[in-house]
């Protein structure tokens, strides 16, 4: 499994939790899911952009 998919399963289940909280009236729990949730959107953001940057150095022979 690698690091995107373990990424989006951390989504997923902030994303759960958020209904989860949602669903009981616990708006802490959603308050924090919420925040669990745009923190995995945010580490796969950035594990993308390290792909593509490396993608860059790959086609024009740049080392770093």
């Amino acid at each position: 499994m690698g690091f995107i998919d373990r990424l989006g399963i951390r989504e997923l289940a902030a994303r759960t939790r958020r209904r989860l909280g949602s669903g009981t009236g616990n708006r802490t729990m959603a308050a924090k899911a919420r925040t669990d949730e745009a923190e995995a959107r945010l580490l796969r953001t950035e594990e993308r952009i390290k792909q593509a940057a490396a993608q860059i150095r790959r086609d024009h022979g740049v080392r770093s």
